[in-house]
């Protein structure tokens, strides 16, 4: 097998494609040849240890993938031989093959192309877990989906729209915006142009009709946090997903009284450990939803496997429309 090997974690220049052994799965494993992965945020992080899990040294980057089952550890009963599957384990994705824990693996339903299926856990599972689950969204209830062109601002986009909500989404370029209405976004904000310092709150407030959105999707953090919680409505719901910008904010407690709202965390990972048979629930529900065409994964670029330090530049530009996608 081959694989890209981070030896010192010291970033993406570090990373050397390299052949090794072929390994045997455990108890509880399987061996899967990899025909896709994704490229997550977290991704970059873990190269450049600033990620929250730190995996021993060496290890293979990529969280996500897709592939066949080529062989079975002692115990695997659910899966077999030839099987395809998606997975998402934290590590081993950016390789010709990897050794996957078995409860991990999401079977795929005949007809559900690689690509798609590496690109579509992580992105999906956050989206629906935070609207769904955390948020408890309603029919008629206005969604502010901010980094809305990213991979889980657009799973939260198509999510929201079929669960009958009106969506407002928030996006860094008119390009960026003019995607969003295609998933199906009913209105847009370029924050470009409405900037958290000048008149993004202004904006918000002009296309909610002064109410303000019922749920706020926040993938994003740093300065956008504050002006957008400060716009949501009476009994509101501010979604904790992540930092793409970097910076973690700090927001006035004062503001969650005043409103009457809520400040909800989103840890899609920890749910599917602690609580597997809901987990197992939804995503049998969302390869449902692909199946009959409610939901597709936005797939920016597909790049040869050995081209992932390009794919890690194009992610560092921040022009990256959904999911970059390596494929073997």
């Amino acid at each position: 097998m081959q694989a890209w090997l981070c030896e010192n974690p010291v970033g993406v220049d570090a990373l050397s494609w390299k052949e090794l052994p072929t390994p045997e799965p455990g108890a509880g494993e399987v061996l899967i040849e990899i025909q896709a992965a994704s490229l997550n945020f977290p991704d970059l992080l873990i190269v450049q240890n600033k990620y929250q899990m730190k995996p021993p040294l060496p290890f293979v980057p990529g969280s996500e993938y897709a592939g066949v089952v080529r062989a079975v550890g002692e115990g695997v009963t659910h899966l077999q031989v030839g099987q395809n599957v998606a997975c998402l384990s934290g590590t081993g994705g950016f390789s010709t093959h990897t050794l996957a824990p078995a409860g991990l693996c999401m079977p795929l339903p005949p007809g559900f192309p690689p690509v798609d299926a590496a690109a579509f856990i992580m992105i999906y599972a956050t989206s629906q877990h935070a609207l769904v689950d955390r948020a408890q969204l309603k029919a008629g209830e206005t969604v502010l989906v901010l980094g809305a062109a990213g991979g889980v601002g657009t799973a939260a986009i198509q999510l929201a729209k079929a669960a009958g909500a009106r969506v407002i989404a928030a996006a860094s370029s008119d390009d960026k915006c003019a995607l969003c209405r295609q998933l199906g976004a009913d209105e847009t904000i370029n924050y470009s142009v409405h900037t958290p310092q000048t008149t993004l709150r202004d904006e918000i407030k002009r296309l909610t009709g002064g109410k303000g959105p019922d749920v706020i999707y926040d993938p994003v953090g740093g300065d956008f946090a504050e002006p957008a919680f400060r716009s949501i409505a009476w009994r509101g719901r501010y979604l904790v997903v992540g930092f793409a910008s970097g910076p973690i904010p700090s927001l006035p407690l004062n503001l969650s009284l005043l409103k009457g709202a809520s400040i909800v965390g989103v840890f899609w990972g920890d749910f599917a450990k602690r609580e597997p048979k809901a987990n197992a629930q939804m995503m049998q529900t969302l390869a449902t939803m692909y199946m009959k065409g409610q939901i597709k994964p936005v797939i920016d670029q597909t790049l040869p496997m050995k081209d992932l330090p390009k794919a890690y530049a194009i992610m560092g530009s921040r022009s990256v429309k959904g999911k970059l996608v390596l494929v073997n």
